[in-house]
């Protein structure tokens, strides 16, 4: 069995995280994290036995019934009511390795010893992570605050044997696979079913996943913009280093580069160029790219901070002897950063769909919609089409969530985040943009085929493995077909993490 990932021994990366759920490496805790959980949830035990007074969450009840105190006698069915209260979502399921990060995330925040749950909770939702029994979780019911509460709450579920799991890629129900894996139920103490679903590892999920993707995204937009410009026959001075340092932003300056070394050595651009200028979606490659570039950056660092993390309430702190009810749940700045990723990524799809429009518009001696016989063959006339009605999409969802707020809890809670509605409409719009550029793809490299010159060696290796998967388009075929294999080619292209 390989080498576990040892959560708690250090901080968590998104590389890290792509790392293990590349390699299906096994998680477990630190020694140092499990003295934390073991003296958390002893000190919590000791504190309810010696005190009466009331405790948020822990023997009130929950929201705008946090005045209701509860009896000592009735602390265990109080979270088990939690969970199954809570678990209120509906609409798509939220896709199996989505789920999986929300239960490493989930693992990663109760190991911080301040959430005063049990080991053996923490340890089974491990157990969960490594034999990948993925809770069904649905995608809509978050608010965004008080932490994603109805995901949660399905991610729970399965810990008390409720609900339904996916096993094998089956969906199951929980109880019989906790019969066949002999685990017993477990039977929910103080607090827990509160640590459980206060959180923000719904949001945080989403969001790493869409960094993981994006990052991706932003490098593959340089190298299929890099063929569309050799394809239209484009010019490369406007990658010059010299312009870019007058103009030092870090996105800009590491696009052009890409730019520069994805054409170097190309015989079409030490060809004389009829055009002394060309369209911003090509001559502004960097400065739109490097753009969205900067906002992964920007919106990663966030990430990074919020999964290392405590985001359930109220946190328990053992040494300064308090338990203290605040807000760390409230996924503020989670939702705007995520609204932002999505108008970067959505600019991607945006330039990468103006660059397809120029390539089928008959310029530069190129034939109209690059058909080979155009007028019997339309070409690839409607694969703009659909980029554009993707990108337009986009647009769409780009409109923020986070600046969105709908009183909840009989005003207790009246002021949320949405971040849970940014956060899959973020996922939809790095789906959509991934389509865009495949399209931009099967354009670019059938453009290209119409050049006589030589492009550079890399570009020429790129073609050589695409046109595997793709074929030239002689005459018109079924091109949905062609879409989905190019979507496959960009999915599968192996990228050097150093790269991104």
């Amino acid at each position: 069995m390989a080498k576990a990932f040892k959560i708690g021994g250090q901080p968590l990366s998104i590389s890290s995280i792509v790392e293990v759920l590349e390699t299906n490496t096994p998680i477990a805790l630190s020694k140092s994290a499990q003295k934390k959980v073991k003296d958390c949830r002893k000190y919590l035990d000791n504190k309810i036995a010696s005190s009466s007074e009331p405790i948020y969450g822990i023997n009130t009840g929950f929201g705008s019934l946090c005045n209701h105190k509860i009896s000592d006698g009735e602390l265990a069915q109080l979270q088990k009511n939690l969970v199954l209260s809570h678990a209120c979502g509906t609409g798509e399921e939220v896709p199996q390795e989505i789920v999986k990060i929300i239960l490493l995330l989930k693992v990663q925040s109760l190991a911080f010893g301040h959430s005063g749950v049990q080991l053996r909770t923490v340890e089974r939702l491990i157990d969960m992570f490594n034999k990948d029994v993925l809770p069904v979780v649905y995608q809509q019911g978050s608010l965004g605050a008080s932490g994603d509460l109805s995901p949660l709450a399905h991610l729970s579920l399965p810990l008390i044997g409720e609900s339904e799991v996916y096993l094998d890629g089956k969906k199951r129900k929980s109880k019989s696979v906790l019969k066949g894996l002999s685990w017993s139920p477990i039977q929910l103490q103080s607090k827990e079913g509160l640590a459980l679903l206060n959180g923000t590892q719904f949001m945080s999920a989403y969001g790493v996943w869409s960094l993981i993707k994006a990052q991706r995204l932003s490098y593959l937009s340089d190298m299929i913009s890099s063929i569309s410009l050799e394809a239209f026959d484009g010019r490369s001075e406007c990658f010059d280093e010299l312009i870019h340092l007058v103009r030092p932003h870090k996105g800009q300056l590491k696009t052009a580069e890409n730019i520069r070394d994805f054409l170097d050595g190309s015989k079409i651009q030490e060809g004389e160029k009829q055009d002394v200028q060309d369209p911003y979606s090509f001559r502004c490659i960097p400065q739109v790219h490097g753009a969205t570039r900067d906002v992964i950056s920007h919106v990663k660092n966030i990430f990074i901070t919020e999964i290392n993390s405590v985001t359930d309430n109220p946190t328990i702190f053992v040494k300064e002897d308090k338990i203290i009810s605040g807000g760390n749940f409230h996924g503020q700045s989670l939702a705007m950063a995520m609204d932002y990723l999505a108008i970067g990524i959505a600019e991607l799809g945006s330039i990468s769909e103006r660059r397809t429009y120029q390539l089928i518009s008959g310029q530069r001696g190129l034939p109209p919609f690059l058909a080979a016989k155009a007028g019997l063959n339309s070409g690839m006339m409607i694969l703009q089409y659909t980029a554009a009605s993707i990108a337009s999409q986009n647009k769409q969802l780009c409109t923020p969530a986070s600046v969105d707020s709908i009183v909840s809890s009989n005003g207790q809670e009246d002021h949320v985040s949405m971040g849970a509605n940014s956060a899959t409409k973020l996922f939809k719009v790095v789906e959509n943009t991934e389509r865009i550029l495949a399209i931009e793809m099967l354009n670019a490299t059938q453009g290209l085929a119409f050049r006589n010159l030589k492009s550079s060696n890399f570009i020429e290796s790129i073609l050589d493995i695409y046109r595997d998967e793709v074929k030239f388009l002689e005459k018109d075929r079924l091109l949905h077909t062609d879409i989905e294999k190019s979507i496959g080619f960009l999915q599968g292209l192996s990228i050097d993490s150093e790269l991104l």
